[in-house]
């Protein structure tokens, strides 16, 4: 079998399907977009009795929430060091307890709603890629057990091949607490479950824009899309790297990034061992870095920052090349092995690196997670749902500025991009 550009995770689920017909005309919450944020938020608004519209440009799931590695982590793009720094302790002992409480979200609805979707708390692996990078995790696992006394092992390079079929690394740090999952199916749980609560999802229905007015005397948001319009006294996006200009004030602060992935046959079950002796979901300590996890069926799934552009289907070869590459250079075991699978999705990041979720303009929102968003985004889909029913959501990112570009040079369109993906790379060579 060739290489095929498709996302595997899609060949391993059935998708439910959305709403038929014309958009009702009045709702109480319009939610955007059907991923892990909006799917959390709508399953959550409809059982405290909301009546949910969902609407979804694409189909259910289509964007990074089945694009993704799978990996259900603890704490956030940036190190506890640099937001401490930047936020204070107080703060910063706040957003790692949620991404802590964001995993037992993700197992608790996972159990709750019974979804399938081979959730397992197997545990992530941060592999050093210097041994400056491994003196900055031996600080960072120091600090989270002395400031948010939770345990995480340094794993010093002698002692890496019982985490690690490879030698290009000089050690690593484990977190028991992560866990791995397949994407598609348990965004599709998700979808199903936000279904039976009574949330109505409208796929292939783009939004195009969001104006505030009034129905019936009820002063809220009137919604123009391609399937008519919607009234609704509150509006959530959670649109993530592929928000539009129809929420023009988000769209200004979230950078699209591609990120790619491909994904190798089943392995044989001893070479699978030998590659990942404890099934760990692993990332290494680059600017520009690798992501990898051996797949329910055994597979090798390695994904990057190959390009920082969004798929297409230029992009998408060109990544699966430079990603075979990199992945031969941390296992040479595979060097004859096909690879079968190679696709992409959009990340969301925020110009501080650090997500956000409340108001903005009147629009609830959760969005910028930068990778992390399997746990974050159900954990805050559920927060800011929380906030529009009227409840304390106790949010740790509510207070935190969301700032756009320095001097308003940016319009939601990454021109800078290729000069990002410059400045990175060489962070990463003086690192």
């Amino acid at each position: 079998m060739g290489m095929r550009e498709q996302n595997y995770w899609l060949d391993t689920v059935s998708m439910p399907l959305g709403v038929a017909g014309a958009l009702p005309e009045m709702a109480d919450v319009a939610v955007i977009g059907a991923g892990f944020t909006g799917l959390s938020a709508a399953r959550s608004l409809a059982r405290r009795g909301a009546r949910v519209v969902v609407v979804e440009s694409a189909s259910i799931g289509w964007g990074a929430s089945s694009r993704n590695g799978g990996m259900v982590l603890t704490g956030m793009k940036l190190g506890v060091e640099v937001l401490a720094g930047r936020y204070g302790m107080e703060t910063t002992r706040r957003l790692y307890a949620a991404s802590l409480e964001s995993i037992d979200c993700v197992e608790g609805i996972v159990s709750e709603e019974g979804i399938d979707c081979d959730f397992s708390r197997c545990g992530h692996l941060e592999v050093a890629s210097k041994q400056s990078h491994f003196d900055t995790c031996e600080r960072a696992a120091e600090l989270i057990a002395r400031e948010f006394a939770h345990p995480q092992r340094i794993v010093p390079r002698q002692q890496l091949a019982s985490e690690i079929g490879s030698n290009l690394y000089y050690g690593g740090m484990v977190d028991d607490s992560s866990a791995g999952v397949n994407p598609a199916k348990y965004v599709a749980g998700l979808a199903r479950a936000a279904q039976r609560a009574g949330a109505c999802i409208y796929e292939y229905t783009r939004l195009d824009a969001v104006e505030r007015g009034s129905h019936q005397g009820i002063a809220g948001f009137k919604l123009q899309t391609s399937r008519g319009t919607l009234f609704a006294k509150d509006v959530f996006v959670g649109t993530s790297g592929y928000t539009t200009r129809a929420t023009p004030a988000l769209h200004k602060r979230i950078v699209p990034i591609g990120s790619f992935i491909i994904a190798t046959e089943p392995l044989p079950q001893e070479l699978a061992h030998e590659l990942s002796p404890r099934n760990r979901m692993i990332f290494d300590s680059m600017h520009y870095l690798h992501y990898y996890r051996l797949t329910p069926d055994k597979r090798m799934l390695f994904g990057g920052r190959a390009a920082f552009f969004p798929e297409t289907s230029d992009t998408i070869r060109q990544s699966a090349d430079i990603l075979h590459r990199d992945l031969l250079r941390v296992y040479p075991q595979l060097r004859n092995t096909q690879v079968e699978y190679a696709w992409g999705g959009t990340l969301d990041f925020t110009f501080d690196i650090v997500p956000h979720a409340g108001q903005l303009d009147g629009l609830y929102f959760a969005i910028g997670y930068a990778g992390h968003g399997v746990a974050l985004a159900t954990y805050l889909g559920a927060k800011v749902a929380n906030a529009i029913c009227g409840d304390n959501d106790d949010n740790p990112y509510r207070d935190i500025k969301f700032a756009g570009a320095p001097l308003g040079l940016y319009n939601g369109k990454p021109w800078f991009l290729p000069l990002a993906g410059a400045y990175y790379k060489i962070l990463d060579w003086i690192s």
